[in-house]
């Protein structure tokens, strides 16, 4: 299986962490589990690499972050998206969309 560079991906980490915030808050570890499984194990973001994501986009207000108690008493941030996060997200949507047709002229298919 081949492992995804994270040098390639890292201009879409917001992205990905965007859409799983979209509908519900969540946790680093939760968020980093679910990137793992979406991408079948292809792409592991690194720990350091999804909290340096959430303190700088808590800096550009794209997420909030609270505490909450989990089930065994430790406390937990929950980041949630805002609604400039959500606009955020849409705009990189729409740049990957240009960006894989712009690559797309530079792939073989033989």
């Amino acid at each position: 299986m081949i492992q995804i560079s994270s040098d390639v991906i890292r201009g879409y980490n917001d992205t990905m962490i965007l859409y799983l915030l979209w509908d519900t808050p969540s946790y680093g570890y939760e968020i980093s589990k679910k990137i793992s499984e979406m991408t079948d194990g292809m792409y592991n973001i690194k720990e350091t690499t999804l909290y340096s994501a959430f303190k700088r986009m808590e800096k550009e207000n794209l997420v909030t972050s609270f505490y909450q108690s989990a089930e065994n008493g430790k406390r937990r941030t929950y980041y949630q998206i805002t609604d400039a996060g959500r606009s955020y997200y849409l705009s990189k949507c729409e740049e990957w969309q240009v960006t894989q047709d712009v690559v797309e002229h530079f792939i073989r298919k033989e």
